[in-house]
């Protein structure tokens, strides 16, 4: 029941273009007049976009995490003193 002009969201889709993807989602659930079916479709999309929204931000947090980590911090733990 997926919509076949969604497009695929795989790992080089940037994570500004899923957000920007996942607003018009939203924008034409909240516009009304859909149908049920199509309803449907749109959410299931709003789900894999939210999801792989969330993925790239995990991906980033521990990219982060990584830099980070170990001894590095220490300039920054003593800036906020």
């Amino acid at each position: 029941m997926a919509d076949p002009t969604a497009q695929p969201v795989d790992q080089e889709t940037r994570y500004e273009e899923i957000v920007q993807r996942l607003s018009k989602v939203v924008e034409r659930l909240e516009g009304g007049g859909l149908s049920l079916e199509e309803s449907i479709a749109a959410f299931e999309e709003g789900i894999r976009l939210a999801r792989a929204g969330a993925a790239k931000l995990e991906e980033a947090e521990r990219k982060v995490e990584i830099l980070l980590e170990g001894d590095r911090t220490a300039p920054f733990a003593e800036e906020k003193r």
